[in-house]
């Protein structure tokens, strides 16, 4: 039987386990996931040496980013604290196949597959450097700064009511050591604004001290400003989980069916990508679900509406705005 991943903590005591563990991602939305547990289930019985785990995918999404998951279900196989190898999707025939295959070898004391090809230094340095328009590396996170030049730093920053991303370099000694060669700046913390090196703690001081870098920082909005750009970005606008050729959840996936037969144009954002404003657009609309629909910056309403308007023969006026 499978064994269900809660929090950090149980994800670590999996990694140092010396069997090979099978890790199912898993989503409520995704009735393939329902599948893959019933095959787990019975690879459990005929398998040694080999622990089935599953995790809910948004629930963790930490670990989910770690590992680069983009839609449910995923399996990956870990050996030794590592991923050894992993299937995307719905593909019980291959998940059985490299089951076998990793617990066979385990079993007999060979080595498993190597991992999957890992990504170059450069590349890594380049989308870290990229994450965020602003982006510092610093020893430690913003409210627990380890060492008085980072907390420096912070300190300037969130005097400017920048916005920006962080990357704590004592978690990850690769990109420690090799963002210096990178960048040839030797120190930390380093503060880089649209992927170009701006400098250390120094520099940054200087730039403030002649207003330099007021002028190419990017300040953060309040939420409600920023809702209500969103919400009025198109005349068509709709929140949702996912993206419409990719939804996350049963009901943005019937929302854009609905959407497709209108062959109405509309813009969207994905909730799932940003904390604040899922939950922020709850209490701005005073609608506690999604998706959600507004027409020119008014709610319309989520799918119970949109389908009660679509029976009515009302949806397509009332999303031209003719209603």
């Amino acid at each position: 039987m499978t064994v269900r991943i809660e929090n950090e903590q149980d994800y670590k005591q999996m990694l140092a386990s010396a069997e090979l563990a099978v890790v199912h991602f898993w989503a409520d939305f995704a009735a393939e996931c329902k599948n893959i547990t019933e095959v787990l289930n019975e690879l459990s019985k005929e398998v040694k040496n080999t622990k089935m785990y599953e995790i809910e995918a948004e629930k963790l999404s930490e670990i989910s980013m770690k590992h680069e998951i983009v839609a449910v279900p995923t399996v990956i196989l870990f050996k030794g604290g590592k991923a050894v190898d992993r299937v995307d999707g719905m593909n019980a025939a291959e998940i059985t196949k490299k089951v076998k295959l990793h617990s066979s070898q385990a079993s007999n004391g060979l080595p498993t597959s190597p991992p999957q090809k890992k990504e170059d230094l450069d590349t890594r340095l380049k989308r870290l450097i990229n994450a965020h328009k602003c982006m510092l590396f610093m020893k430690g996170k913003p409210d627990e700064p380890k060492c008085g030049f980072s907390k420096q730093t912070i300190g300037i920053l969130n005097g400017m009511n920048a916005e920006y991303g962080t990357f704590d370099i004592l978690t990850d000694d690769e990109v420690r050591q090799g963002l210096k060669k990178f960048s040839n700046w030797p120190t930390y913390p380093q503060l880089y604004i649209s992927g170009e090196l701006i400098g250390g703690l120094d520099i940054i001081k200087e730039m403030v001290e002649s207003g330099d870098l007021q002028t190419m920082i990017p300040t953060k909005v309040d939420l409600e400003t920023r809702l209500k750009e969103l919400i009025n970005a198109a005349p068509i606008m709709i929140f949702m989980k996912g993206e419409p050729k990719g939804p996350k959840c049963g009901f943005s996936r019937q929302l854009m069916e609905i959407m497709e037969e209108t062959k109405l144009e509309f813009k969207h954002f994905d909730i799932l990508s940003d904390e604040d404003v899922r939950q922020g657009l709850k209490k701005f609309s005073n609608w506690p679900t999604y998706p959600q629909v507004y027409v020119k910056g008014e709610l319309v309403g989520g799918l119970d509406i949109i389908k009660e308007l679509r029976e009515g023969n009302e949806l397509v006026p009332t999303l031209k705005g003719e209603a």
